[in-house]
C-alpha cells in the first residue's frame, strides 16, 4: 500500500487542521460554546462582529472562554443587509483585532436570509482591494460563484439550504458544479441539519463545512459536535478513497470463474 499524500486544508495562506468550521451563536452560554467547540475538534470559529459585547464590562465575553491565540477567529458580517453595513463591520473587526481573513455575508431579506448577491459581489470587490482575504457566503449559483472567485474571493461558501433551516443539501447538482469549477476552497455554509449532511457534502468533494445551528440547537450539543467531527473526517476520507463505480445491475462479490 502506497503512502497517502498529506491532505492540507488551506485558505489563502492560513492552514486549518480541521475541515469543520463551527459558529459561536445560539448556544446556552459561552461555557457550552467552548465545550462544544472542543468536542468538535474545530480550530476555526465564526464570530458575529455586530453581536460582540464590547460595552458592558460586567458581562462575559467570548474571548474569556475561547483563546484567540489558540483558535482561529473568523469575523463575519451576520445581520448585515447592505454592502455599507458589511464593509463597516469588517473594517471595525480589522481595527479591533487586526483580522484580515474574514467571512462576508450580505443578506437579502429577514424571512429567507438568502444572500443579496448584487451587494455581496460589490462588497467582495471592495474588500479584496483593501487587502482582506474574503470567504464569501453565497447562493448555489455556479455562475455567481465563479464571479466571486474572479473578483478575488479566498473561499466560496454556498448555502446548502436557508440559514438555520436544518434542511441539508437541497441542490447537489449546483454544489457539484461549483466544486468542479473552483480553484479556491468550497465550504458548504448554512442549512446543514445533522452529521450525515456533512458527510455527504465532504464526499462530494467540498473542502469543508460550516455548522452552527445543527450543533447548538441539538438536544445534546456536545455529542452532536463530536458526531460532526467524525462525519467530516469520514466524508473526507471517503472522497479521497474514491467511491466504487455505480452499476445498474448486480455484480457478484465472489469470482464466478473456477467454480466447482
Amino acid at each position: 500500500m502506497g503512502k497517502l499524500k498529506k491532505d492540507i486544508f488551506k485558505i489563502d495562506k492560513t492552514i486549518i487542521k480541521s475541515r469543520l468550521i463551527v459558529g459561536t451563536g445560539k448556544y446556552k452560554n459561552f461555557k457550552q460554546t467552548a465545550e462544544a467547540i472542543k468536542m468538535s475538534g474545530a480550530d476555526m470559529v465564526t464570530v458575529a462582529v455586530r453581536r460582540v459585547n464590547i460595552l458592558d464590562k460586567k458581562k462575559p465575553i467570548l474571548t474569556d472562554y475561547l483563546n484567540p491565540k489558540k483558535i482561529i477567529y473568523l469575523p463575519n458580517t451576520a445581520g448585515c443587509f447592505t454592502s455599507s453595513d458589511a464593509l463597516r463591520t469588517l473594517r471595525l473587526a480589522r481595527e479591533m483585532g487586526g483580522w484580515k481573513l474574514v467571512k462576508l455575508e450580505v443578506l437579502g431579506d429577514k424571512k429567507t436570509l438568502y444572500p443579496n448577491m448584487i451587494e455581496t459581489i460589490k462588497s467582495t470587490k471592495i474588500l479584496v482591494k483593501e487587502g482582506f482575504k474574503v470567504m464569501v457566503y453565497c447562493t448555489d449559483d455556479p455562475l455567481l460563484a465563479k464571479k466571486l472567485e474572479d473578483y478575488g474571493a479566498s473561499a466560496i461558501m454556498p448555502l446548502a439550504s436557508p440559514i438555520g433551516s436544518g434542511l441539508g443539501l437541497q441542490n447537489k447538482v449546483n454544489i457539484a458544479l461549483i466544486i468542479k469549477q473552483s480553484k479556491v476552497p468550497v465550504i458548504v455554509d448554512a442549512g446543514i441539519g445533522t452529521a450525515s449532511d456533512a458527510t455527504v457534502a465532504m464526499e462530494m468533494g467540498c473542502d469543508g463545512v460550516l455548522v452552527n445551528s445543527a450543533i447548538a440547537q441539538a438536544k445534546n450539543p456536545l455529542l452532536m459536535a463530536k458526531a460532526f467531527k467524525n462525519a467530516v473526517m469520514s466524508g473526507r476520507e471517503s472522497f479521497l478513497a474514491g467511491r466504487m463505480k455505480k452499476n445498474f445491475f448486480a455484480i457478484p462479490s465472489s469470482p464466478t470463474k473456477g467454480i466447482i
